[in-house]
């Protein structure tokens, strides 16, 4: 597992600006999303105006071209994800980037209703992305030649961080279990223990103890 610095993550981010998929990556890195679970996302499952998605479905690939929509494996899987600023406003411009996409396209274009389209409407391939998008984004921006499997752990490794509730986090994610999150990031858990010892430390401060 490897997980980018805040400081890579803001390196990534500004390097994807205006890319055709800087909103894949935005969404990547903030919420911790699966790539399935990105191609799959179709606009009827966002509302950027309530700034929120629901993860309904995951997509897959098969032979000779054709594709599929199956439901996560588990409950916890699929869920609602409340969306930051940042990728509200990448969606937007996506939104607005593909609408002229389709005008170009004409009658070319096929319509499904996916955020992440070939230039003919139909959905990406996740190799697709990897090779042609990711790949050469991570070059460009002199980071290390990752999965894009880690920009999941680098959304989780950034909010456990913050401090942010690991259960809190283990909902984002959609882990089955927390016992899932607590095994995948228990390195972080020295960290956090310290960082529960100071806050206390700070609400009640030293106090001496009386013989």
């Amino acid at each position: 597992m490897v997980s980018l610095t805040p400081e890579q993550a803001h390196t990534l981010l500004d390097a994807a600006r205006g890319e055709r998929l800087e909103a894949l990556y935005v969404l990547a890195v903030s919420t911790g999303m699966r790539l399935g679970e990105m191609l799959a996302l179709k606009w009827e499952a966002v509302d950027l105006d309530g700034a929120i998605l629901d993860v309904r479905h995951t997509l897959h690939h098969e032979a000779a071209g054709a594709w599929r929509l199956t439901t996560p494996k588990t409950a916890k899987s699929r869920r609602r994800i409340d969306l930051p600023s940042l990728a509200v406003e990448a969606l937007r411009a996506h939104r607005t980037r593909q609408l002229e996409e389709r005008l170009r396209a004409g009658a070319a274009w096929e319509e499904h209703g996916f955020i992440f389209t070939r230039n003919d409407g139909e959905p990406l391939r996740g190799t697709h992305v990897l090779e042609r998008h990711f790949r050469p984004l991570l070059s460009r921006a002199g980071l290390p030649a990752i999965r894009i499997h880690d920009l999941r752990h680098t959304a989780a490794t950034l909010l456990l961080s913050e401090g942010v509730n690991i259960k809190a986090v283990s909902e984002t994610m959609g882990h089955s279990d927390i016992a899932i999150t607590l095994g995948i990031y228990r390195h972080l858990l020295p960290t956090m223990q310290k960082d529960v010892t100071r806050a206390m430390e700070r609400v009640l401060g030293a106090r001496q103890v009386r013989a």
